[in-house]
């Protein structure tokens, strides 16, 4: 493991240093068990032969030889748990470092090979799971497997030093019990893994369902929501049953141990008679023997772990050595000292390396000698890439930045530090100083996740900062205003117009508005330039009837430019350039039709974040309350009652549970009689191992089935119970409002993972603790009886001295496993930046920003590596107290027994029988002990569960007096004085006393700027809100007193974002209306103009989706969304910027089924772009919370300059 891809490849100095103390500590607790069974063969021996005349010396020089182990253990464990720990995470910190670094000094294209979202979970999956998994194997599996392979070989050696007959004769009899063992384990994985992966399916319902909540809700979708997942638990809970009788089958397999004791007990008494060997040795033999194959079967378990981690690595260093094809930290190339910023292209051919055989250049010609990109007359392969870079600034449509304060996200845009002043004067550059100032913070104010804290202009602004900082030649500005509202897009272009002075800008625009007074455009179709000249020129070329850009620009245009004329536009418009030399602006656009289009880089911020399997979307620990308020303290006769129809099966496994805790007391004492018995007389050494035997094989056989019948009727509980409970809380979720889906800790990752975390965990209170506590509570009950009645002195002395073994068993497994967690969680600010590098990688190659994050990188370890010292103490600790408590209480039992034995008082096989009854009991209790912290998470979850079963929701679906909607409504909607904030920010008032009556079968639109609440208005008459003060009545009846499932049931949404479902795009259409027929289907889907692309598709309406329709185009998702609101025959249609995330074509063909779908409705549309409203009966301008202006198109320009409709109307133009 330590070549070239091993584990240890990372490994300095000191490392190996530690490696070398911590592998003598491993091979001090592997000499733990053999050498404390060394000892106590010969205090048997001594102990058996002399009964009540021992003396003391003998007693003493025993117990003091079981104290040195003792100690010598307790240091060897501690040096164990120390030195590993340590280097553990010294090495994967190193591990993470290099490969980030790798990462961020590989070519776009590299990411380009793989699709944005499994990259960067693959990066964040290496750098965070991966990198933990080599941790735990170096830091436990590693050093864990070391102690029990010594433990094995050592204790084989014993047993052949003590007696070779015996231990040559049990040898075989081990593989008895390892086998099955192993065989059984390896198949209940499987099954559990089978089990999650079907469990997967369920989960993805939910969490399609959670997302789209307005979607389900408006569809009433709920019962069909619950019907699925229902059906998908199936399979999930058949795996979970077969998976509780594999566990069975492979504890009750483990009772071949008691049959290879049968064995022992016979031949060690032939050995005795036969031979003359003497007890103590031939009963440590075996035991020896038995203690080895127990450290084989602890031992296997870690191999997967190890070769998992060794994959892990392989993984990892594969990126580590990875050479990139375009290496930006190289230093060769040419630098030149004066950059004019003329880029020049002619024959350039191109595609992406993730579709090589689509080229999306074609010849591209600029003027230059075939096949190349220049800059200022040089090759840019000539040129050095870190240099080259530093000569342009990167604007993208969707600003990229980073959780980091302002400050520091300026600072990205150069690679050496920059003075305060120089970033003051690029902030204001960019049009950003004055509203950085206004904040508490300042510059030190932090952005947040992806710059959530701040909007879109302000976002925006601060990227063209960060540009300017570096004061570029070249300014690449890609779609750089078409993600604002026209407020925001006035202030941001003022920016860009400023930091376009004197330097080349090269613009890509979507929306022609902004590209009319660059020097140059041109227009790109099938990877080639095919019209090219300034915006006059294109618009009157062949003889005035206008190419590809006027047909564009034709398709734009709305019926406002002909009735409103702007101001004249300034001089200094987008692409003006002011330079030294005489050098022109360029606007390359692409056409929709064109292959150019889908080779743009697109954002994949909202996937990523949104996405459940994201690192970096909101973490929810397993503690974390479903609600703000403090779930009530649960009652586990609840829980029991919601599991009472299962009730024989409980009774079943409590039989199996009670048998099993009382036959291993059993055991134990027959145990503890059988040494004894070696030292009778022949004839009653024969008879008695004979009986002995007997008993052996019985509990063998005993073990076996109550096991089954334990571990089997205990996971039937568990999966009925888990099914019931997931579905009732899907069911009652449901229910709930949507301000309550608003909550961060509500979101669909969250409720994702509590239906699975959360039923997992009372699935394993129901199905594995309780019927374990039952077994342990039998165990130690009647182990405790019997070890009193035997010998009350010794016991109560073992007895007193159990709790400290069990607690520090319980420090070693239960604070460890807690540790490692921390740590894992420790490292999440690592994982998160990390992420954020990978979806950001375009930026920061733009700006040679890779030192930058490598440092924030260090930072993030700081904390893993405090956590880690403190674990590597706690380890050291806990694993010495453990081992050296356990050798210490043999120690005491034996010395205190030795001494009541030499006062009289006690007979060798009282001793013998309690050692034994209690040693083996109080390990029992100490493995149940490490499940309080099981327990209390389990008890937290059914709190967690009932919070959400018992929460009463603001606003009910089904009001049994609710009016009932008989035919259909008129479709009259009137909000009276609404008074509205949203209930996750309630500090911030969206409606302050709006009024606004919609006619029945009209249409009225809905404008204003962003977060003016217009969406809002189209929340309030779904009543997925209730507002604070005023009314919301449909047909003169407020809202709240109708049946909302009813209501909702002729209301029709369709979104910006048509929420798909996976499945069928037939099940799409009618989803929320069963019973349609498939002539219903089809008429819809022609209205909605998807009728002749669904056909075209090889399975037609049959054809899969893909999880959120990923499979179909945004114009086709919106095409089958509009189908499935017009089959449903809505009384009132709600328009949610339903054309706006679509391209010329794809709105032109949206907008036409829309306008046949509108008529004779009730019609509320929400849009930012005005072209696409105006000729709706009624427009609203909404502002500042009320309604500002209402009336026709007409009606609201001819107000004139100081409208609020005509000012919106000119921002636009």
């Amino acid at each position: 493991m330590g070549g070239k891809g091993g584990l240890f490849r990372f490994a300095d100095s000191v490392d190996k240093l530690l490696m070398f103390l911590g592998i003598l500590g491993s091979v001090g607790e592997g000499l733990a068990s053999p050498l404390t069974m060394y000892v106590t063969s010969g205090a048997i021996d001594a102990f058996a032969s002399s009964d009540q005349s021992i003396e003391s010396e003998v007693v003493n020089t025993y117990g003091l030889r079981l104290f040195y182990v003792a100690i010598g253990v307790g240091f060897s464990c501690f040096f164990e748990g120390l030195c590993w720990t340590r280097t553990a995470e010294r090495q994967t910190s190193r591990i993470r470092t290099e490969y980030l670094k790798s990462v961020l000094k590989q070519e776009v294209g590299f990411f380009d090979n793989q699709d944005s979202s499994s990259a960067t979970f693959q990066v964040i999956s290496n750098i965070s799971a991966d990198a933990h998994i080599i941790q735990d194997v170096i830091a436990y599996k590693i050093p864990n497997t070391v102690a029990q392979v010594c433990a094995l070989i050592f204790g084989l050696v014993v047993a052949f030093l003590l007696s070779w007959r015996m231990a040559l004769a049990t040898l075989p009899f081990a593989l008895g019990f390892i086998v099955p063992g192993l065989a059984f384990g390896r198949l209940m994985m499987k099954t559990g893994v089978e089990s999650k992966n079907a469990y997967d399916v369920a989960g993805s319902i939910v969490e399609q369902a959670i997302s789209n909540i307005r979607t389900v809700y408006s569809y009433v979708g709920e019962q069909r929501t619950v019907d699925n997942y229902g059906d998908a638990l199936q399979e999930s809970k058949k795996l979970g049953i077969k998976q509780g009788l594999m566990k069975g089958l492979m504890i009750g397999s483990m009772g071949m141990l008691f049959a290879t004791w049968a064995f022992q007990s016979w031949v060690g008494g032939l050995l005795v008679i036969e031979q003359g060997e003497s007890g103590g040795h031939v009963f440590v033999a075996g035991a020896s023997i038995i203690s080895g194959g127990m450290a084989c079967m602890t031992a296997l378990p870690n191999v997967p772990f190890i070769t998992d981690a060794s994959a892990a690595a392989m993984r990892i260093f594969e990126m580590i050595d990875r050479a990139p094809e375009i290496d930006s930290t190289k230093d060769e190339g040419t630098v030149l000292t004066n950059v004019r910023g003329q880029i020049e292209f002619r024959q350039v051919y191109f595609s992406y390396p993730s579709r090589k055989d689509e080229f999306v250049l074609q010849g591209l010609s600029l003027k230059i000698k075939p096949g190349d990109i220049l800059l200022d007359g040089r090759r840019i392969k000539k040129l050095q890439l870190r240099w080259y870079r530093s000569q342009f600034g990167l604007v993208s449509q969707e600003p990229v930045l980073f959780a980091t304060s302002i400050k520091e996200n300026i600072l990205f845009g150069k690679d050496d530090a920059a003075s305060l002043e120089e970033l003051i004067a690029a902030a204001k550059a960019a049009n950003a100083h004055n509203f950085i100032v206004e904040f508490p913070q300042g510059y030190d104010t932090q952005v947040g996740q992806l710059g959530v804290q701040l909007s879109g202009g302000q976002k925006q602004r601060i990227a063209i900062a960060r540009a300017l900082l570096r004061d570029p030649r070249i300014l690449l500005l890609d779609e750089a205003t078409s993600a604002l509202d026209s407020q925001s897009e006035s202030i941001v272009q003022e920016a860009i117009d400023q930091a376009s002075h004197g330097r080349t800008a090269l613009v890509i625009a979507h929306r022609l508005s902004s590209i009319r007074n660059v020097n140059r455009i041109m227009v790109l179709e099938s990877g080639r330039v095919v019209e090219s000249g300034s915006h006059d020129e294109l618009m009157h070329m062949n003889n005035g009837v206008g190419g590809v850009y006027s047909q564009m620009v034709r398709l734009q245009r709305s019926a406002i430019s002909h009735e409103f004329s702007p101001d004249p536009p300034s001089p200094k418009r987008l692409m003006y350039c002011r330079s030294l030399s005489s050098r022109r602006g360029l606007s390359i656009l692409n056409s929709p039709a064109s292959p150019f289009s889908c080779a743009m880089p697109i954002s994949v911020f909202s996937s990523i974040q949104n996405s459940p399997d994201s690192s970096f979307s909101v973490h929810y620990g397993e503690d974390k309350k479903p609600d703000s308020s403090t779930p009530p303290s649960p009652s586990i006769w609840r829980l029991l009652e919601m599991n009472s129809p299962e009730w024989k099966r409980a009774l079943l496994g409590s039989i199996g549970a009670v048998a099993v805790g009382s036959v291993l007391a059993v055991n134990s004492y027959c145990m503890g009689a059988l040494i004894s018995v070696y030292f009778e007389k022949t004839s009653k050494v024969k008879s008695e191992t004979r009986i002995y035997s007997i008993i052996f094989i019985s509990i063998c056989v005993i073990v076996f089935f109550c096991s089954v019948l334990q571990h089997y009727n205990f996971g039937i509980m568990g999966e009925r119970l888990t099914k019931r409970m997931r579905e009732k809380v899907l069911e009652k979720i449901l229910t709930f409002e949507i301000g309550w889906f608003d909550k961060d800790e509500n979101s669909s990752a969250a409720i994702c993972a509590r239906l699975s975390t959360e039923a997992n965990m009372v699935r394993s209170l129901v199905g594995d603790r309780l019927s374990l506590l039952v077994q342990v509570f039998t165990n130690a009950t009647v182990s405790f009886t019997v070890a009193l009645i035997i010998s009350w002195k010794v016991s109560l002395v073992l007895i007193a001295i159990q709790p400290l073994i069990i607690i520090s068993y319980y420090y070693k497994t239960v604070l460890m496993k807690q540790m490692s967690a921390e740590a894992q969680e420790a490292q999440n600010a690592g994982s998160q930046l990390a992420s954020e590098a990978v979806v950001n990688h375009r930026t920061i190659t733009a700006f040679s920003s890779q030192k930058r994050i490598i440092s924030f990188f260090e930072v993030t370890l700081e904390e893993p590596r405090k956590q880690s010292r403190r674990q590597s103490w706690i380890s050291g600790v806990g694993l010495c107290s453990s081992q050296f408590l356990t050798v210490s209480a043999v120690a005491l039992t034996f010395w205190y027994g030795g001494t009541l034995m030499a006062k009289g008082l006690l007979s060798a096989k009282q001793l013998f029988v309690a050692y034994i009854i209690l040693m083996s009991t109080g390990r029992t209790i100490a493995d149940a002990g490490t499940m309080t912290s099981d327990l209390s998470k389990g008890s937290s979850a059914v709190g967690a569960v009932f919070a959400v079963l018992d929460r009463k929701s603001n606003i009910e679906l089904d009001t049994p007096k609710g009016i009932k909607i008989k035919k259909a409504l008129r479709g009259k909607i009137k909000l009276d004085n609404v008074y509205f904030f949203y209930p996750s920010r309630p500090g911030q008032m969206v409606f302050q006393g709006l009024s606004l009556s919609i006619e029945a079968g009209k249409t009225t639109a809905l404008v204003g700027e962003s977060g003016c609440g217009k969406s809002t208005v189209i929340g309030l008459i779904e009543r997925f809100y209730d507002p604070v003060k005023g009314t919301v009545l449909i047909d003169d009846q407020d809202i709240r007193i109708y049946n909302l499932r009813g209501l909702r049931s002729h209301i029709a949404l369709v979104s910006q974002e048509p929420a798909l479902f996976a499945g069928t795009i037939h099940e799409n259409i009618v989803y929320g209306r069963d019973d349609a027929t498939e002539a219903e289907i089809r008429e819809a889907a022609i209205l909605a103009n998807a009728h002749e692309f669904i056909s075209s598709m090889q399975d037609g309406y049959e054809t899969y989706c893909g999880e959120r329709g990923i499979q179909l185009s945004g114009g086709q998702k919106q095409r089958i969304a509009l189908a499935r609101a017009i089959l449903k025959n809505p009384s009132i249609l709600l328009l949610d910027e339903a054309t706006s995330a679509l391209d010329s074509l794809s709105e032109n063909l949206v907008q036409e089924a829309l306008d046949k779908m509108m008529v004779g409705r009730t019609c509320v549309i929400v849009a930012h772009r005005l072209s696409t409203i105006q000729m709706a009966h009624c427009i609203a301008v909404i502002k500042n919370g009320k309604i500002v202006e209402e009336g026709s198109h007409s009606e609201l320009l001819a107000r004139g300059n100081h409208g609020a409709y005509y000012s919106l109307v000119r921002l636009q133009h």
